[in-house]
C-alpha cells in the first residue's frame, strides 16, 4: 500500500524535501519546547546526568528531560528500521518506522508521570471520582493540557500503524480503554492519586484529537496485515 495519495504521485526524489523539511519542523519544535522550558529542566539536569534515581525519574522536571534527551536515540531507531524494511521489500517503510517509535517516545514518559506514586502510596486507601465532569473545574487548564497529551502520541501514530485502528472512533475507544487501565492500576497499587471518570474522558478526548490531527497520512493509507510481508514492486525498464 502506498502513502498519502499526494506524496504518492511524486516522484521519490521531489518526496525526499518534503520529509527533510517535515523532519526539520520537527526538531524546530522539540528545540523551541527545549528553550521555552529550560530553566526548570536545567534544575534536574546534574541529578539525572549523575544517574540517580531520586531527582530525576521521580519528578516532572527530570522526566520530561530524559525525554527531550532521548529523542536522537529515538531518531536513529526509526532510521534503523526504516532501512531494514526497505531492504526487504515492505511498503511505506518510513511511515511504519516512525509510528512505532512515536507510538513508544510519545506515551511512556506520560505513563511514567501518571504512575508516579504519591506521598501516602502504600498506605492511603485506593481513592475514585467516579462523577463525570466534577473534577474538570479542579484540573486547571495546566491538568487539561497534560491529562490530553497521555495517550495523543498513541492516538497520532497507532492509526497510521494498525489499519484497523484508522477510524477516530476507533481510536477514541483505544484511548478510554487505555486510560481505563491507568486509572484502575493506580486504584489497585494503592499510589495515592484519585482514579478519576473525568481523567479517562480527557485521555480519550486527547487521543481523537491527536488521531483527526493526522488524518490526511493514515486515511486510506494504513498498512493492512499483507502489507508488511508485500515486496515492493520494481521499477519497470
Amino acid at each position: 500500500m502506498n502513502d498519502h495519495p499526494a506524496l504518492s504521485a511524486l516522484p521519490g526524489p521531489a518526496r525526499r524535501p518534503l520529509r527533510i523539511v517535515s523532519l526539520g519542523l520537527a526538531v524546530l519544535a522539540l528545540a523551541g519546547a527545549a528553550f521555552v522550558l529550560r530553566r526548570p529542566l536545567m534544575m534536574s539536569a546534574p541529578t539525572c546526568m549523575a544517574g540517580r534515581w531520586h531527582g530525576c525519574y521521580d519528578t516532572f522536571n527530570g522526566v520530561v528531560l530524559m525525554t527531550l534527551v532521548a529523542v536522537p536515540p529515538a531518531l536513529l531507531v526509526v532510521w534503523v528500521l526504516a532501512r531494514l524494511r526497505r531492504s526487504a521489500g515492505v511498503a511505506a517503510p518510513w511511515r511504519l518506522s516512525l509510528a512505532e517509535a512515536g507510538m513508544v517516545h510519545g506515551t511512556v514518559p506520560f505513563l511514567w508521570l501518571t504512575m508516579m506514586p504519591g506521598a501516602g502510596a502504600g498506605v492511603v486507601p485506593g481513592r475514585t471520582s467516579l462523577v463525570p465532569l466534577r473534577d474538570l473545574a479542579t484540573m486547571g487548564a495546566l491538568g487539561i493540557a497534560g491529562n490530553l497529551l497521555v495517550f495523543a502520541a498513541l492516538g497520532f501514530f497507532a492509526p497510521m500503524r494498525f489499519a484497523p485502528l484508522a477510524s477516530v472512533p476507533r481510536v477514541l475507544a483505544l484511548g478510554a480503554g487505555c486510560s481505563v487501565l491507568v486509572e484502575t492500576a493506580q486504584y489497585v497499587l494503592r499510589l495515592d492519586r484519585v482514579s478519576s471518570v473525568d481523567d479517562v474522558l480527557v485521555n480519550a478526548a486527547g487521543a481523537a484529537l491527536a488521531a483527526l490531527a493526522s488524518r490526511r497520512w493514515w486515511r486510506g493509507a494504513a498498512p493492512s496485515p499483507s502489507d508488511l510481508s508485500r515486496p515492493v514492486p520494481a521499477p519497470a525498464g
